[in-house]
């Protein structure tokens, strides 16, 4: 299907535009390669030739074109007021996309336009420029023409003669011109074209015009595009770049562990978010070549899932990726959208998993890996209200530290420590024990008594025996069943069940890993004091996810925890547990083994096979199985990361890491 619409009238071939959306850049691109023009007409005016050509040589760079315009004098007084015009050039607009052309292809420019002082900002109800991609610009400029039934104002009317002026006048020097204009204008402007016309009276000069470069923080906030998008059109622009691949990296042997050299810290942040966008502009674009933004949008969330992981650990669960999507397209849908802009996005991403995977996502989709700061032309950094433009805030937590204000503490783990030189960490690798991270102990060792807790209150509940009130209230009254039993005029009471013996081990199962290739480290863990128990566990691999010198972030795949301590020998080679079909049973075996008390509770999304109960019936002990799903997400989430420091003395420095 072809996308491509074009008016022609006289030796005018006329491409209707939306200003700064990427979809007309790219039929920009496909007019050119169509109509093979001699001469290419924008709709800027003629004063603004000179430092629009040199912005537009930038490119990618993005400039902003400054210049002061008179506003109507206010009632009662004579002077004018000014203000500051920003015009920006960036490579996803359709103007610009036309004089980069012009410029490249070595074929004459011309501005038409007329350069009015005051001319007002309308606010046109456009459908989504994404419609265009599917339906193509002729039945989209159609729909738009029968719709607009708003009166043009003087300063149109000025502006439209204008330009069919000058267009007849090209007209007389060249035989295929390609008009680039808004849609607004482009029907009014060929009515005009056929009638006779004078030259406009207008201005023929601006002074204090610049071109200033624009700062990358800037770029993340008010350029008509997502940068991310912007970087994407620019990339289809020319040859790909190839698709980056996993590399080699060097590789340190440290006892039973192979180190990868730095870790996941060793690239860059920027050169990491390059990557991500050389990988996904092979994955964004249509049949016919064109970026489909659906595309983009996904490829933009599985790229931030990714940097997601390795920043916290977490992964990206199914539930929540379908809820992303749908909650973006309700957004959409709620601004007569077909998809959703930036703002809806980090919503979505924030409200459906959390604010580090919004914040991953914010620093992706704003990253422009063209722009400096350090330009040869100065910089300017500018705002949503500077361009006369509303603005809608989100927040992601944690926030930077708020300095000068009393009673706000700073947050640590913002200064997180970086690697100061390729491989640096690694010297960190030199001892040959390994041991926890003290705070990280506190926390699991507070959420296993708390586990320990919910099983015995659970199982007291299970042996609860509720009778009508005769002689005794035992132990208390069963507002439940007295109230369901309310026609009979008795009242229930309650005895708790008594628990004989306590718990004496802590089975928690996050993922079963049956192909064994997610969580591959195991480890044995003994206590370090009497209030500390011993620990079996198995994670995923330290050497994945290096974050300091000698200090390496996992995640749990499942864990034992069993007091009193210093009893455990080696769970994962004890050849009692060989008929274990998991690692999760593995453990629940060493639970039973090692419990010195009657109870084990085992925290899983299913519960044991009948043999294990049978198993635990022999040794006079009890499983009491707690289903995953009933526990807080937020707690797991929190117990789940933990580190493993090589040698005692990380200890002092993992908190600047951790």
């Amino acid at each position: 299907m072809s996308r491509l619409h074009l008016e022609t009238f006289g030796p005018i071939h006329a491409l209707p535009i939306l200003h700064y959306r990427m979809e007309f850049a790219a039929l920009v691109r496909a007019a050119f390669e169509t109509v093979r023009p001699d001469c290419i007409a924008l709709e800027l005016p003629p004063t603004l030739e000179t430092p629009l050509l040199t912005a537009v040589r930038r490119l990618p760079q993005i400039s902003v074109v400054i210049y002061e315009s008179s506003l109507p004098p206010l009632p009662g007084k004579i002077k004018k007021e000014k203000q500051t015009v920003y015009l920006l050039v960036e490579p996803a607009d359709p103007l610009c996309e036309g004089a980069r052309l012009a410029t490249e292809q070595g074929i004459p420019l011309a501005f038409v336009d007329l350069d009015l002082d005051h001319y007002p900002c309308h606010e046109e109800p456009f459908p989504d420029s994404y419609a265009v991609q599917r339906l193509g610009l002729a039945p989209y400029y159609q729909a738009f023409c029968q719709a607009d039934s708003s009166p043009p104002g003087r300063d149109d009317l000025r502006r439209e003669q204008g330009m069919a002026w000058r267009l007849q006048q090209l007209a007389q020097k060249h035989q295929k011109i390609l008009l680039i204009c808004g849609m607004a204008h482009l029907e009014r402007l060929r009515e005009c074209y056929d009638r006779p016309l004078t030259r406009p009276l207008e201005r023929v000069k601006r002074d204090g015009v610049r071109v200033m470069n624009l700062h990358p923080d800037s770029c993340r906030e008010i350029l008509g595009e997502s940068p991310f998008l912007t970087s994407l059109y620019e990339l289809h622009r020319g040859e790909l770049p190839p698709e980056p691949t996993p590399t080699a990296s060097l590789v340190k042997s440290f006892g039973a562990l192979q180190l990868l050299a730095g870790g996941k810290q060793e690239i860059p942040e920027e050169e990491a978010l390059r990557e991500a966008l050389h990988r996904s502009a092979h994955h964004v674009a249509d049949q016919e070549g064109m970026i489909d933004r659906q595309r983009v949008l996904l490829r933009l969330f599985q790229e931030a899932g990714r940097h997601y992981r390795q920043e916290s650990g977490e992964t990206v669960r199914l539930r929540q990726r379908q809820a992303f999507f749908r909650y973006v397209r309700n957004l959409a849908l709620v601004d007569r959208m077909l998809m959703p802009d930036l703002f809806s996005q980090l919503a979505a991403a924030r409200g459906c998993l959390d604010d580090t995977f919004a914040h991953a996502y914010w620093r992706l989709a704003t990253f422009s890996p063209w722009q400096k700061e350090n330009a040869e032309i100065p910089t300017i950094r500018l705002r949503l209200e500077d361009l006369n433009s509303g603005q809608r805030i989100i927040r992601f937590r944690p926030r930077p530290p708020r300095e000068g204000r009393k009673g706000v503490a700073s947050l640590p783990f913002l200064r997180r420590k970086k690697e100061k030189r390729p491989g640096d960490w690694l010297e960190g690798f030199d001892n040959p024990s390994l041991c926890s991270f003290p705070p990280e102990d506190l926390v699991i060792e507070a959420y296993g008594a708390f586990l320990k807790k919910k099983g015995t209150n659970q199982l007291s509940q299970e042996q609860q025996r509720t009778e009508p009130f005769t002689s005794s209230l035992l132990d208390g009254i069963d507002l439940r069943e007295t109230l369901r039993n309310l026609h009979q005029g008795r009242i229930y009471v309650r005895e708790e069940g008594r628990i004989k013996g306590g718990v004496g081990g802590v089975v928690v199962i996050f993922h079963d890993d049956p192909d064994g290739k997610k969580f591959p480290y195991l480890m044995t863990w003994l206590g370090e004091h009497p209030q500390e128990s011993d620990m079996a566990f198995y994670s995923s691999s330290p050497e994945k996810h290096v974050v300091g010198p000698g200090i390496c972030r996992c995640e749990y795949g499942g864990l034992l925890l069993s007091s009193p301590p210093r009893r455990m020998q080696d769970v994962w080679h004890d050849r009692e547990y060989a008929f274990a079909q998991s690692k999760g049973e593995r453990l629940l075996l060493a639970a039973l083994d090692y419990s010195r008390e009657r109870h084990v509770v085992y925290v899983a999304s299913r519960p044991p096979r009948s043999i294990f109960r049978r198993i635990a019936a022999r040794l006079e002990k009890k499983i009491i199985h707690i289903p995953l799903g009933s526990l807080s997400p937020v707690k797991l989430k929190k117990i789940r990361v933990f580190h493993v420091l090589f040698g005692h003395d990380k200890r002092e420095i993992a908190g600047e890491y951790v």
